[in-house]
């Protein structure tokens, strides 16, 4: 049953409140409540606030079902005078992303800075590659353009043509392109990525004024920014829609296969579309009548990504393999090694009830002699 009509069918039955996560601390989630449900619920009137300080029932706890930010969950026993409530059910995820952990998101908000920290083309690559292996949408958003020329912005707008994107180009600082960016955000759910210092806390203070996140300075020895965001939280904008602030990295993992990253390049997407290599495992490196091959921009980190991602594919294998042979056993005191598993015959050692069964057995034969 998908999440629409899990809610739909919530709604008809006995009217209960409804609502989204858009925080998790510890054991308690804050859960903002729907509005249009909060105006129809005779309980409630205008003075009672729109968001509850939540906990988990303990049933779904023991049947193995989470929360998430970004969860659509059903709320019981709402305690109007202490704003707390308790969530009784969670509906179905639309998506769900694990790092940062978040569900039903629509699109991915890739921001980057055209200079303070200046832009790093390859490591751009590597976001938008992660990003493209969520299969959600993918809104690229260049900050600080005020910082570079015309002909520079004109030069960085072609470049990302060619690769598959049409970024919007902001500045927060000077005003620039945020209403454009406003109308990509409209009535969705997005989750910020980037570098940390290159404007998102500032994005969002820009469009949610009253949330005040703290914004740090970009370090001129390291030329990036400082960590400012400590976990995931969901902030709700004036004009529609949901914007998800998750904790800034530097860089993100690799941790697709060889055959799958060729997915994640617009640029190998379109070649493809237009005529098949000849081989239908073609990895697009060295292989004869390749269509793929050939001087375009991000080709070099193509090849540079598919080592990697076939590095951490016999990583994989080696590490799966190791699990399924052995196992770790704790000797106490903190310390644990790795032991064969005792599933050969050569390893156990037979069960003194065999042994009586067996001393049986000889018996038997012996008195039926």
């Amino acid at each position: 049953m998908s999440s629409a009509i899990a809610e739909q069918n919530a709604r008809e039955s006995t009217s209960p409140l409804l609502g989204t996560v858009l925080a998790v601390q510890a054991n308690f989630y804050r859960v903002r409540l729907d509005t249009q449900e909060t105006n129809q619920t005779k309980c409630l009137d205008v003075d009672k606030p729109l968001e509850l300080l939540c906990t988990r029932r303990m049933r779904l706890k023991k049947i193995g079902v989470g929360v998430m930010v970004g969860d659509r969950v059903v709320i019981e026993e709402p305690d109007w005078a202490g704003g707390r409530g308790a969530i009784a059910e969670v509906f179905p995820r639309e998506t769900e992303l694990d790092r940062p952990p978040i569900a039903n998101a629509n699109q991915i908000l890739l921001v980057f800075a055209l200079a303070d920290p200046p832009l790093d083309p390859y490591q751009l690559t590597r976001f938008l590659i992660k990003a493209e292996s969520t299969d959600l949408d993918i809104c690229l958003c260049l900050n600080k353009s005020d910082l570079v020329t015309g002909a520079e912005l004109s030069e960085w707008r072609d470049r990302f043509t060619s690769w598959g994107y049409q970024p919007v180009f902001i500045s927060v600082l000077a005003s620039i392109g945020l209403e454009e960016l406003r109308e990509r955000l409209n009535n969705k759910i997005s989750v910020l990525a980037g570098l940390s210092g290159v404007g998102k806390s500032s994005i969002i203070n820009y469009f949610i004024p009253n949330v005040n996140l703290r914004v740090a300075e970009v370090s001129g020895k390291l030329s990036r920014g400082r960590h400012t965001t400590r976990h995931v939280e969901l902030f709700e904008l004036p004009s529609g829609g949901l914007l998800a602030d998750t904790p800034g990295f530097n860089q993100p993992d690799l941790d697709c296969v060889g055959e799958e990253l060729a997915l994640y390049f617009p640029e190998i997407q379109q070649r493809l579309e237009a005529l098949r290599c000849q081989f239908s495992d073609c990895s697009h490196r060295d292989e004869p009548n390749c269509i793929v091959r050939g001087d375009w921009e991000r080709y070099e980190y193509y090849l540079d990504l598919l080592e990697e991602a076939i590095s951490y594919q016999e990583q994989f294998n080696e590490q799966s393999d190791a699990d399924a042979s052995m196992k770790l056993k704790s000797k106490g005191k903190g310390q644990s090694k790795y032991e064969p598993r005792l599933e050969a015959k050569k390893y156990r050692r037979t069960s003194r009830k065999t042994q009586h069964q067996d001393l049986q057995e000889l018996y038997n034969e012996d008195t039926d002699i």
